[in-house]
């Protein structure tokens, strides 16, 4: 699946489909882990180890505060910068 590598802030960023999120069990706000495999020339991310919140953490509830997130971003910027 071929992916752009887009801006995001003063960093850059590649967007995950949400199929193969799904499929790992992964939601917004997992930790992972990004290992360069520099002889393979190879970007890894794989979930972290440390992820013993993820079962206490009902996950409609961190897609909704995601989405709110994502809808609300520039006047949740604005907030915080005041």
């Amino acid at each position: 699946m071929r992916r752009k590598i887009c801006i995001i802030g003063n960093s850059y960023g590649v967007s995950i489909p949400k199929e193969i999120l799904e499929k790992l069990q992964l939601t917004p706000g997992t930790q992972v882990e990004v290992k360069v495999d520099e002889k393979a020339k190879k970007i890894i991310i794989e979930p972290s180890v440390r992820e013993s919140f993820q079962d206490t953490v009902d996950k409609e509830f961190a897609a909704q505060v995601n989405d709110f997130i994502e809808r609300y971003r520039p006047a949740l910027k604005t907030l915080a910068e005041k």
